[in-house]
This record gives structure tokens, sequence and C-alpha cells, in this order.
């Protein structure tokens, strides 16, 4: 494949840069739907018409232009991006800082603690970020910002989608990848090749004019606006989720049951608009829990097991069915989640009073408050107890339990979270326990400002520690405390019921295949044109053209070229054709190379009657013979005659090695097409003489004119064909 151009390239110079651009016109544009960014003007509403209409006139016109480039602001990558980092950024104090959505009690210890930073975030709002007005503002802002910009890219897209590759520029040889060849074949035929080449390669291709233009690619664009869309998708997902969502904790002993209400929750917090008929109605009962532990090695004490085996049931007449709760397993019924977070101890205690009435008999939980669940809570009385007086009181036991007990250690630290070794400590109180108050109480902790401490005979306070089965009585037969044997486990559940979540998921799975499509896939025109030049040879011209600059697209076009080329192959001046492909030029600084520039040595030879005939191009500069007016090689002697449509080189006229031959009418002009010379060179000095290979060669007068008068003719370089 030759490098062939309608000019020759010393008299086509290059284009500067703000010209390709009007060359290219429709060619080299919408190969994006990204908006424009424009700079801030000065004034929109042009010169001011006299007098008060004028005014308003000029006013509307201002008001209207400076909503449009704020909207076009708005609407760009640049602030969407700007939008998204303060998105980012405010997120950054609701997690570092306590949130009052979230833990109340943390929140009021900071006040407590900072006395001036306080008030200042209260007023910043940083104790409640993503409910605040500024985040709600930049949320909002980025989600209008991101609808403003797929609207109209979309529809821009579609358009697009709907229409045809534009046309083939004028000159495609300004293009970044460009090849060009002459064949033998109609132009027709080359657009028709060219056609079914693109197409069988996926591009949208047809045929528009003398050329051929593609494109393909789309799916950039189609990935640039999935990840917009889903951007979007997300923002909805994560908006609903916080508005709707609403979450709770229950701490549910072995044998006992939840059902989904508001007054079932230890406790509950929920988004703005949810309401209680948003709760999903199921119960459900906590069978067993099972929790083993690791005995040895490094990870001893660590959790091997951690499960609970529940019945549950949808709505008050649902069928019961038996369900597993694990780790990371949650228990899925409609839009809520059933998590298992927490696990501890809860021994049964009996309280009696002085008569012996049993005033309390449950299971009493207690929370952990290290790794091996060594557990503090609070025994209440609440009802039921009178004093030796026969004064209506109630009792208080605060309480510390450890599952594995150290003998001899004489602290209450568990060394063990299994319960090898259960003991139980308690100290008794008697008196007013604050619960008729009306103010709420935690109910693992006592008020003890109300109460007294039962003391012994001695004075002493009034503590045991108590093995399973073992009771503690108290002074002046108020009573007793029993330990009992029986220990049962608790679980923590957290019921979660947040909807958008699974678009949520979706949005950011469709994001990040929208954003690798837009990273990974180029966007490239391609245009092939087939035209008859001067000496009726079909020159073929190829270029392409891309979003960026890029080396696949060269290497891609050098590859259709070459498909092409195998069915449309260069033709030479004699007639016979090349299979060799040349390579394509780019802009970034490759190299061009001129195929058919093989050496002489190396190009195949014709003999016709003694005489040569070398392929296109392939005699050197310097050894191609030279025409003279007087004593020129006359085409019957086997002279050099340059074809018609022959490809002149770069290097221009040829200059002989020995002699200056100076032509009378004509200039010297070299062949660049095929070489025929005769059965030998002439001998410097005669006249070309008649041959037995060629009886009918006529020699005249003035074949012999440049040798009587003196002048020698070039010598052959050495190598050349004789």
């Amino acid at each position: 494949m030759s490098k062939t151009t309608a000019d020759s390239p010393a008299e086509t110079p290059r284009a500067d840069p703000s010209g390709d651009d009007q060359d290219l016109g429709a060619a080299g544009s919408q190969l994006s739907t990204a908006p424009v960014e424009t700079a801030m003007p000065g004034s929109f509403g042009g010169n001011r018409a006299p007098g008060p209409t004028g005014w308003l006139a000029w006013t509307g016109r201002e008001l209207l232009g400076w909503a449009r480039w704020f909207w076009r602001q708005l609407t760009s990558m640049r602030v969407a991006l700007m939008l998204l980092f303060l998105l980012s950024l405010g997120a950054v104090p609701g997690s570092l800082i306590p949130q009052s959505g979230t833990d109340a009690l943390k929140v009021s210890e900071f006040q407590d603690a900072h006395k001036t930073l306080g008030p200042i975030y209260q007023k910043l709002g940083l104790f409640h970020v993503f409910s605040s007005a500024w985040f709600g503002a930049i949320y909002v802002m980025l989600f209008v910002s991101l609808v403003g910009c797929i609207i109209p890219r979309t529809w821009q897209f579609v358009g697009q989608l709907r229409g045809r590759p534009p046309g083939a520029p004028k000159r495609l040889n300004r293009l970044p990848a460009y090849a060009t060849w002459r064949t033998a074949a109609e132009p027709e035929q080359v657009r028709e090749v060219a056609l079914a080449t693109l197409r069988k390669r996926r591009f949208r291709a047809h045929v528009d004019g003398d050329a051929v233009a593609a494109e393909k690619g789309y799916l950039r664009e189609t990935g640039n606006l999935l990840f917009h869309l889903a951007l979007i998708v997300m923002l909805i997902a994560f908006a609903w989720g916080q508005l709707f969502k609403s979450e709770g904790d229950k701490l549910i002993v072995e044998g006992d049951g939840f059902s989904n209400t508001l007054t079932q929750y230890d406790d509950f917090k929920s988004g703005n608009l949810f309401s209680d008929d948003d709760l999903v109605p199921f119960s459900f009962n906590l069978k067993n829990f099972i929790g083993t532990y690791e005995r040895t090695g490094p990870n001893r004490g660590t959790p091997s097991t951690f499960q609970a085996d529940i019945t549950y049931s949808l709505g008050a007449y649902g069928k019961s069915e038996k369900h597993t709760i694990k780790v990371n397993e949650p228990l899925e019924i409609g839009d809520s989640k059933v998590y298992l977070v927490s696990h501890g101890y809860a021994p049964v205690v009996t309280v009696r009073d002085g008569k012996g009435n049993v005033v309390l008999h449950q299971a009493v939980p207690m929370l952990p408050i290290d790794s091996n669940v060594t557990s503090q809570g609070a025994i209440k009385v609440l009802d039921g107890y009178k004093n030796t007086q026969g004064v209506a009181e109630q009792l208080g036991f605060a309480a510390l339990f450890v599952p594995t007990y150290a003998k001899g250690s004489g602290t209450m630290f568990s060394q063990y979270p299994g319960l090898d070794y259960p003991v139980l400590n308690v100290t008794g109180y008697h008196g007013d326990l604050g619960v008729n108050s009306g103010i709420p109480q935690n109910v693992y902790q006592l008020d003890t400002k109300n109460l007294k401490q039962f003391k012994d005979a001695k004075g002493n306070i009034l503590k045991a520690q108590l093995l399973p089965g073992e009771t503690m009585k108290l002074p002046n037969g108020a009573g007793s405390i029993t330990f009992d044997k029986q220990i049962k486990e608790w679980a923590g559940f957290q019921v979660v019921q947040q909807p958008g979540t699974t678009w949520a998921l979706a949005g950011a799975l469709t994001a990040i295949v929208g954003l690798a499509g837009s990273l990974f896939i180029q966007r490239r025109r391609v245009w092939v044109r087939a035209t008859r030049g001067a000496d009726g040879v079909t020159v073929v011209e190829m270029a392409g053209l891309g979003r960026s600059e890029s080396a696949k697209l060269p290497e891609e076009l050098g590859d259709l070229a070459a498909l092409v080329h195998d069915r449309a192959p260069t033709k030479t001046d004699g007639g016979s054709t090349e299979s060799e492909t040349g390579s394509t030029r780019t802009d970034g600084g490759s190299t061009k190379s001129d195929p058919g520039s093989a050496k002489t040595d190396e190009a195949p030879t014709r003999t016709d009657g003694g005489s040569t005939k070398s392929d296109p191009g392939s005699a050197k500069t310097d050894e191609a013979p030279t025409k003279t007016d007087g004593g020129s090689i006359k085409p019957e002697t086997g002279s050099t005659k340059p074809e018609t449509g022959s490809t002149k080189p770069e290097t221009g006229s040829i200059k002989p090695e020995t002699g200056s031959i100076k032509p009378e009418t004509d200039s010297t002009k070299p062949d660049t097409g095929s070489t025929k010379s005769d059965t030998g060179s002439p001998t410097p000095g005669t006249a070309p003489t008649k041959t037995d290979d060629d009886p009918k060669t006529p020699i005249s007068d003035a074949d012999t004119h440049d040798f009587d008068s003196g002048v020698e003719p070039p010598v052959p370089a050495e190598g050349a064909e004789k």
C-alpha cells in the first residue's frame, strides 16, 4: 500500500490547528455529549433602549441571561464534582462527632466535657449532621446538578443513535490516523468492500457520497450516562432510606418473645417520615441460644458458635416457622431484617420476704462489661414486699456476675466467657427505687438516692458471693435472696427497616459498570474514500478520528486498512498488484513509510525480449535513467520513459553521476513507475545499435546526435540492470 495524495506531499503543507477544526466540520463534532463550559460574561442585557420600557426589557434580558448562566454552571461537571466533594467532607463530622440520633447520652457527655465547643457544634448542627439544613442543601444541589446534566445529554445521545455517522471531511490527511494507496479496483467496489469490512467489525457504517462513514464506541457515552443515572438512583435511595427508616433494639431472654410494636422495643429510632403503620407485623420467640468459645490457643475465649434458634410468624394469624439467626445472617421478614448483635447471661434469682413468701422469681439479664462476659445488673422488687413492721417497701440488689470465677483471686472478673464456675455477687438495698416518680430509669442500674443499704449485726454492708443454689439472708428476718441453679442466656436483636437498600446496591453496581465503560471504551470514527484519479486509477484514503489521542486508533485503522487492502490491493504502473500494505501515519510522531520503496535487487522483474521491468518505485534514485533532448533513449530502443500518472518522488529531478546532460526542451524526470531497459546499456561514445533480439528497432540520425557531438551519456551505476 503506497501513500498517495491528490497533491504532492511537498506541495501540501500541514494546516494550523485552528484550521483543522474548521476543515473537519461535522466530522469532528458530537463525539461527546458533555456540556460546553462557558466563562462568566460581562452582561446579558446588551444595549439598553431609552426610557422605562427599555430599562425593563434590559433588566429582563439580564436576569434571564444570568439565570441561564447559573444553570449551566450548576449542571457542569466541575460544580458536580465540587458538590460531591463537599458532601463527602460534610459526612466526616457525622462520623467523628457523637450524633443525637444515634447516641443522645454521648452527645450530652460531650457537651458537659466541652463547654466552649458544645454550643458552637450545636449551632452548626454538628450533633445532627445528616439532618442539618446545610447538609440537605448540598444534597439537593448535587441531585439537581446531576438531573440537569443527564436529561439534555440523554436526548442528545438518543439523537445521535437515531442519526448516522457524519460524512468524511474534505481533507482526510489532516486527521491523526491516515493511510492511502492506489488500486485497480473500481471506486464502487472499494466502497462496498469497506462497508462490509466495517460492519463486520461492528461499526455503524453507511455510504456518503464518495466515502464510507463509520462510527464505533457508543458504549462509552452509554457508560457515562449510566454512571450519572446510577448516582441519581443512589442519592434517591439513600434519601428515601433515611426518611423512612426505623431501627430498634430488643434484649430477649430464652423462653421470652417479641412483637414488632413500638412499646416492645428497649430503644427505637426512626426517620422523619416514618409512621407506626410502616412497621412490619411479625413476632418471634427465642427458644434457645447457643454460644461456644475457643478454650486453647491464642484465640482462647473467641466465639466459635453464636446463634439463636427462634420461631416466628408473620401477622396475627401467620403460620409459625423455625429459623436460626447467626451473625451477619439476619432473619428477613418483608422490609425488616432481624440481626443478632449481642449475648449475655441471665441468672435466675428468687427473693422472699420475712414470712417466706416469694416476691420475685425471674431470670435477671446482666450486661457484659468485658470480653470474658463479666456482667453487672440490678435486681429490683417493685411490689409485694413488706418489711418486718409490715410497711410496704421496695428492694434492690446491685449484682455482679462472672461465668468463670478465679478461685483465690478475690476479684470479681471472669477468666473465660463460658459457664465454668459461675458466681453472683449481690449487695442489698431497701427503700424507694424511684420508679413511681415518672422519670425514666435504666433497668440495669439502681438509683440509690432514696435507698438504704442492709447491714449485718456488726454494722458492715451486707453483701455476699453466691454459687448456684446458695442463699443470702437479709438481717432482722427481712427476707432472703437465692441464686438458683438455673442460668439462662439472653440475646440482643436489632430490627432494622430501611427501604431503598436494594436500589442503592443496584445503583452502586451500575455506577461501577458505567464508569468502567466510559474509561476503557474509546469512541472513534473512520472514513474510507475511494475516488478515481486523473490517470484513471482508483485512489483509496482511510482516516480515523477519536475523542482523544490514543495509540489504539492508528493500530485499529491499520488493521482495517489491511482488510480492505486484501480485497483492493495496490496497483503498480505496469498493471500488476502488490499485496504488501503500508503503515499508517499519526500526528503523534510515529513514522510514516511509503510502501513500494523496495530496493532494486529485491523487486521482482519481468524479461521481455532481453529487457527487464522492475516493480514500481524499485529503482534507486541515483540509478534511474534520465531523458535528454538530443541524446535521449527512445522507447523503441528500450529507453526509459516516465509512465503516465506515476508518483513523483519527493527528492525532485535526478542528475546523472558523470557528465552533465542539459536537455533542450524538457526537464529531466525520473521514472518512479516501471523501468524498461534494453538488453544492454549504451556504451559511452557509441550509438545504440540494432540487436538480434530487437530486429525492428530503427536507428535515426537524431538518435546519435549527442554521441556525435562528443557528449558522453551517464555511466550506469554499479549494480544496475543490463
